[in-house]
């Protein structure tokens, strides 16, 4: 406003002058052309602070959209950071952001155009007082008009400036609404991250669907048979799926073709095991343990595959776990059969013999009545102690109740080398549930029974 008064208080000095001083007759020259002059470079100084002011502008424009820019860049590596445990949640914050990081640009692009116009303006009324000071030496008359026009201009440039002031604050309000926006989605993100954490520290695993691309690959991988029935054996590292493997198919651990056993976790990858019998339509898939490194323990199912077999062995040793109850929670989602077996019987009881007081070392014949003793004593606390712990996991799981088969892997073998066992519990009636599941889905019958008297 002080630049636009300027030239009207010189405008009104300059036309209460001429009463106060009466002019000769005939004009002065040299004061003419000084009074010329002055207004030209009056003029001129108007139109350099006018163009000071609209660069100063132009840069506090580009300063604000520079730190609009920053503070949006910060809030979306924040809420991409933020995004990382929960994966829908996280692609649609992303595609958000951009939108965000787009609209900054935007509006940067306005900023940028809004000072372009400003700079090309303000090249115009440089130029327009430039003709107005050679018009002013021509006569005092032209010099008027000149500094009216110059007068003129200047507040149109204050217009244009204040109208380019309030482009620049629907601007900034804008990427202030895009960045409450995008805070808004980083909560979001912050609450699902603490939400899947909480859901993880509880044991509630996430529900994941394979997609029809997912399932056939699976089915691929594994080489699914739609005339054969595919046996997955699964559980934590340790509990004997190899030697159980082999066991089915009738073969010792030092057999040729049987799977590798050892103390330590050996199947890293799915392997497959065509039954020993061509007659019978089965194969065995030992599956590599959950709970390794190689093998996250929520996502074993999936990760596995096991969606795709027509039926899965549940084995464990010492204890019913969390990945039991997954793999248990998924197959129900897929109507696939399930069977839990606990493995190493013999071992087991045989440590509950020794926590009784028995001593193999100084075994004698005298000792053969109180061993059958302590034998049919751990062997019936053994069987008591985990069909209820299992009852009570998939009670509090809110499973419903279902066998648990105890057995062990050289009982087992007896038993599909159609021999009868010494010390069996669970293995024949095991056996004979498992084949029947087998046949009745496949629509066959077998001509084999391990039913043993």
């Amino acid at each position: 406003m002080g630049n636009v008064l300027v030239p009207a208080i010189s405008l009104g000095a300059m036309m209460v002058l001429p009463l106060i001083f009466r002019r000769p007759d005939r004009a002065n020259p040299t004061l003419v052309d000084i009074e010329a002059r002055q207004r030209a470079e009056e003029a001129q100084r108007q139109a350099e602070q006018a163009v000071r002011e609209v660069q100063e502008l132009a840069e506090e424009i580009r300063r604000n959209a520079d730190r609009e820019r920053e503070e949006a860049r910060m809030r979306q590596e924040e809420a991409n950071r933020a995004a990382s445990c929960a994966a829908e949640e996280a692609e649609r914050m992303r595609t958000q952001m951009e939108e965000a990081a787009r609209a900054a640009r935007h509006a940067q692009e306005l900023s940028e155009a809004a000072a372009n116009a400003a700079r090309e303006e303000t090249a115009r009324l440089t130029q327009e007082a430039q003709e107005e000071r050679e018009r002013a030496q021509r006569t005092q008359e032209e010099a008027e008009r000149a500094m009216a026009a110059a007068q003129e201009e200047a507040e149109r440039a204050q217009k244009v400036a204040d109208e380019q002031r309030r482009e620049a604050e629907a601007g900034r309000a804008l990427a202030e609404e895009i960045a409450r926006a995008a805070a808004e989605e980083t909560q979001k993100a912050i609450e699902a991250r603490q939400e899947a954490e909480r859901h993880l520290k509880e044991g509630i695993q996430p529900v994941v669907t394979p997609s029809p691309a997912e399932v056939a690959a699976a089915k691929q991988r594994i080489q699914y048979r739609e005339d054969c029935f595919h046996f997955a054996v699964a559980g934590i590292s340790g509990s004997g799926k190899s030697s159980l493997v082999n066991a089915f198919r009738g073969l010792r651990s030092r057999d040729a073709g049987a799977a590798a056993v050892g103390v330590t976790e050996r199947t890293l990858q799915m392997s497959r095991y065509p039954d020993m019998n061509p007659e019978n339509p089965f194969i065995w898939y030992d599956i590599p343990g959950a709970g390794t490194l190689k093998c996250r323990d929520w996502q074993y199912f999936n990760e596995q595959g096991l969606y795709v077999f027509d039926c899965i062995i549940v084995l464990f040793d010492n204890r019913f776990t969390m990945t039991d109850i997954a793999i248990l929670t998924n197959a129900r989602r897929f109507n696939t059969p399930t069977y839990i077996v606990r493995s190493k019987a013999d071992q087991h009881i045989r440590n509950l013999m020794v926590d009784m007081g028995y001593d193999d070392e100084g075994e004698d014949e005298q000792d053969v009545e109180r061993r059958n003793e302590l034998y049919k004593a751990a062997r019936k606390q053994f069987i008591k102690e985990t069909r209820e712990s299992v009852r009570t996991n998939l009670e509090d799981s809110n499973l419903p109740d279902q066998r648990v088969y105890i057995v062990s892997n050289i009982a087992m073998l007896t038993v599909v080398l159609n021999k009868t066992p010494k010390k069996a519990i669970d293995e024949v009636d095991f056996l004979n549930d498992l084949l029947d599941q087998a046949y009745s889905r496949r629509g066959t019958q077998s001509d084999e029974s391990y039913v043993i008297c």
